[in-house]
């Protein structure tokens, strides 16, 4: 019997390979002659790196780098073996968390320590990219991350604008003769669930300006320098790129790496289903195993454990799915593909010890041990 595992991680408590390790065990403890395939499973969002390392061969790295405050912070990244590809999560670098509730201001914060990283993996020789762009601190269509790699944003009078969303209005120029070469060798997947265009009523100002310190009047500015930059850029490139479903993400992020890498926005699941090669284990399989640490109705409206279900239904294969806490709306789950699921808590107790590692690797076997108990009487 073939069984592909592929769990998401049970934030605060198991990585995805520690969870789906402990789903081996499990398995193995009933029938020990299961062919057991484990593959790393994120969404492109927070952890994505250490889940592609950790089941891909590689290794985290640290880089300090401009942080959106222009302050100094330590960036993590995910190389990959062979030092081709390169995991980055921005928000490492520019992200939310990292500035303080008081001095959340999206005029001034930069994605320039997104660029930065970049630089360093091309100079390791890296070309490939997966970049997560969630949880952004920044509304500055990604001038500070190409400011980084040495594109010039030009002023009225021939200066280089500033760093954040105030530089927006500025610019009416693009200067590309000091860019990094090595830029046109490189392949950018972006890891993006969002559909926004860059400006208007749904656009990254209005929608997410807000939980990112800026008020009213500032979201009306921002909204205008985008506005001037997507002109300046389709005057540029003799296309317009704000329109594109995802240009509006992580505060104009997506329209930067669009408008200048050629960046590609998929979905998060679909960038890291390909990337991982699921589907090649999935076509001689028996039994499909997927999960994450609460399934609820986010879950069925397309995450991670979802994406994992829809594909093994390529193959009409059974699906399983494991969980820390089940939400009452859980049940959508079965109607998305995934067969039944179950939690793997057994007993009262606090959430502190639910998600202590140790407790929670030992309830995930156990849990697996009596489902495949159950399997074991219908083979």
């Amino acid at each position: 019997m073939k069984i592909v595992v592929a769990i998401d991680s049970l934030k605060g408590s198991l990585t995805s390979i520690e969870a789906g390790n402990a789903i081996k065990q499990g398995i193995l403890n009933i029938d020990h002659t299961a062919q057991v395939i484990i593959k790393p499973l994120a969404d492109g969002g927070e952890g994505t790196a250490q889940a592609l390392v950790s089941g891909m061969g590689g290794s985290m790295q640290t880089l300090e780098v401009t942080g959106p405050l222009k302050e100094r912070v330590n960036a993590r990244y995910g190389m990959l073996e062979g030092h081709e590809t390169a995991i980055i999560e921005m928000a490492e670098a520019a992200g939310l968390p990292l500035v303080p509730m008081n001095d959340r201001n999206p005029l001034y914060t930069t994605t320039y320590g997104v660029g930065e990283i970049i630089r360093k993996c091309i100079e390791e020789g890296c070309r490939k990219f997966i970049v997560g762009i969630g949880g952004s601190a920044t509304n500055d269509a990604g001038i500070g991350m190409l400011m980084a790699l040495g594109f010039k944003f030009i002023d009225i009078n021939g200066q280089e604008v500033g760093q954040g969303g105030q530089g927006l209005e500025q610019i009416v120029g693009i200067d590309t003769s000091k860019v990094l070469p090595e830029l046109r060798e490189c392949e950018f997947k972006i890891a993006c669930d969002v559909d926004n265009p860059l400006y208007g009523e749904n656009g990254a100002a209005a929608i997410y300006g807000p939980q990112k310190g800026a008020t009213p009047e500032m979201v009306e500015r921002l909204d205008q320098g985008l506005r001037n930059f997507a002109e300046v850029v389709k005057t540029f490139k003799q296309q317009d790129f704000s329109q594109v479903p995802g240009a509006g993400a992580a505060g104009g992020l997506g329209f930067g790496f669009m408008a200048f890498l050629n960046g590609k926005l998929e979905s998060g699941i679909q960038i890291i289903l390909k990337e991982i090669k699921l589907e090649e284990d999935l076509k001689d399989a028996d039994l499909v195993i997927t999960g994450e640490g609460r399934l609820d109705n986010q879950t069925a409206m397309g995450k991670a454990p979802i994406g994992v279900a829809k594909l093994a239904k390529k193959y009409n294969l059974p699906v399983l799915g494991f969980a820390g806490a089940l939400a009452n709306e859980a049940k959508k789950c079965n109607e998305e593909g995934i067969d039944a699921y179950f939690s793997i808590v057994n007993a009262a107790m606090s959430l502190e010890d639910a998600m202590n590692p140790e407790n929670a690797k030992q309830n995930m076997t156990k849990t697996v041990e009596q489902v495949f108990n159950l399997i074991k009487l219908y083979k």
